[in-house]
């Protein structure tokens, strides 16, 4: 009997459209977490530009605060996909490819996310603390992310059963 939190026994006995439905709810959760995320950093970073001392930024400065903005807003974006993809294939069959595809965009806009947060921390530190403390600052932020989000999942998929190893795809 497996024993991971995630796992019931009523998934033995589901379907292949009872596994997609949910996989589909699972994927709808998870975008809910991480579209609000994105959109208050999103916010954030739209809001400096009208901020004092925005003027004040040098090249770089100001460089990279445009990368991050335009990072945000695809985040945003591919984080908004999933939903506009249900709406525009609603009851027409496509569900396990429209499950597929969510999952692989959710995966890019955590991508994209992990570049515009370690920047922003990046970008934060360089103004209060200095160009070294930036990048420093934002390499710790990107080592943090890679350790959390992919490094300690692969250390747990060896030791965790993989029951549905379709989910998501």
């Amino acid at each position: 009997m497996p024993e991971h939190a995630d796992y019931t026994p009523a998934m033995e006995k589901e379907t292949e459209q009872e596994r997609i439905a949910r996989n589909w709810d699972e994927l709808l959760q998870e975008l809910r977490v991480t579209q609000t995320g994105t959109q208050i950093l999103t916010g954030f970073l739209l809001t400096l530009a009208f901020q004092s001392r925005f003027g004040e930024l040098d090249e770089h400065q100001l460089a990279l605060y445009l990368a991050l903005v335009a990072g945000a807003a695809l985040a945003t974006v591919l984080g908004l996909a999933p939903v506009s993809l249900h709406r525009r294939f609603f009851r027409r069959g496509k569900k396990p490819r429209i499950v597929g595809l969510a999952n692989r965009l959710l995966q890019l806009m955590l991508g994209t996310l992990a570049l515009v947060l370690s920047g922003t921390v990046m970008f934060i530190f360089d103004i209060v603390l200095g160009r070294t403390v930036g990048y420093l600052a934002g390499g710790v932020t990107a080592l943090t992310i890679v350790a959390v989000w992919l490094a300690s999942p692969s250390l747990l998929r060896g030791t965790l059963p993989d029951h549905d190893s379709s989910q998501g795809r």
